[in-house]
């Protein structure tokens, strides 16, 4: 039987509850450390990580071209160079043939 633990974040020294349901679901993952962080500081880290931070490749940076959907002929704009010899799809064109 599985009970809550308090452990300490490594980040910020705070301790934050560990519950048993939190356990459980490490275990069903197959994860086999408990997390050193607290959840706040992991939110904050996952963030970071996501571009949301000050450093780092972030989408709004992705240079984009200008193109014409090969399917509807609507201007799009693509995160490649297009080239002639290959269509090019708008978002909606796009999603239906990755299926």
């Amino acid at each position: 039987m599985l009970q809550d633990r308090n452990l300490t974040c490594r980040d910020c020294g705070v301790e934050f509850i560990f519950s048993a349901s939190e356990q459980e679901f490490f275990a069903e993952k197959g994860f086999t450390n408990e997390p050193g962080r607290c959840p706040e500081c992991r939110a904050a880290r996952k963030n970071q990580n996501r571009g949301g931070g000050q450093s780092g490749y972030r989408r709004q940076d992705r240079q984009m071209y200008p193109a014409v959907c090969a399917t509807c002929g609507k201007n799009t704009e693509v995160p490649f160079q297009p080239r002639e010899d290959r269509p090019v799809y708008c978002r909606d064109c796009y999603q239906p043939s990755r299926y």
